[in-house]
């Protein structure tokens, strides 16, 4: 199994970063592609960088690289998760525009009928980014909210983001046991 990653400028990086562990303990093979402000909010958000995710994705690829192999539709693979996605990427997948790799890829997708999982964390919505994402999904994107549930109790920040971080391995059809299940 093979999954795309990419990580854009919006708050939240912690899910983009959980999810390329939890891909990573699995064996599954990743690419990761991480934009400019992906990289800067990593550094501001946390205490990890840039080059210790390099250090857990199979492959690399740079945001301008159109030649990646993520670009390409004859290039195999079983999905994308863009986590989190900023409202500058939901715009221009939305919208067709693929001037970075990121959107490219994003956009392959869609057009190749592959999994595509937006986890947006912006707030409050206003009506371009409602249109925007009804738009996506209307195309075959999964919009994922990072809204985490209460039910399973969670006691720490770690266990919101495991919630979250599940629902995108749900999509992907990834078994996992992050948090207990509605009964």
């Amino acid at each position: 199994m093979e999954i795309v990653l990419g990580i854009t400028g919006a708050s939240g990086v912690q899910y983009g970063i959980r999810t390329l562990e939890l891909l990573r303990e699995k064996g599954i093979t990743t690419r990761l592609i991480i934009s400019e402000t992906g990289r800067e909010l990593i550094r501001l958000e946390t205490d990890t960088l840039p080059s210790d995710l390099e250090d857990l994705a199979s492959f690399v690829h740079a945001n301008n690289d159109l030649t990646a192999p993520p670009a390409s539709g004859s290039h195999r693979h079983n999905g994308m998760v863009i986590a989190p996605c900023s409202m500058k990427t939901l715009a221009s997948l939305a919208n067709g525009v693929t001037s970075n790799l990121i959107t490219r890829a994003g956009d392959v997708c869609l057009k190749e009928n592959r999994p595509l999982i937006l986890l947006i964390r912006e707030t409050p919505l206003n009506t371009i980014h409602l249109e925007n994402m009804l738009r996506l999904k209307h195309a075959g994107a999964h919009i994922l909210p990072a809204s985490p549930a209460f039910y399973h109790r969670p006691t720490s920040i770690n266990e919101l983001i495991d919630f979250i971080t599940g629902r995108i391995l749900d999509l992907l059809e990834i078994e996992h046991n992050l948090y207990r299940r509605w009964e």
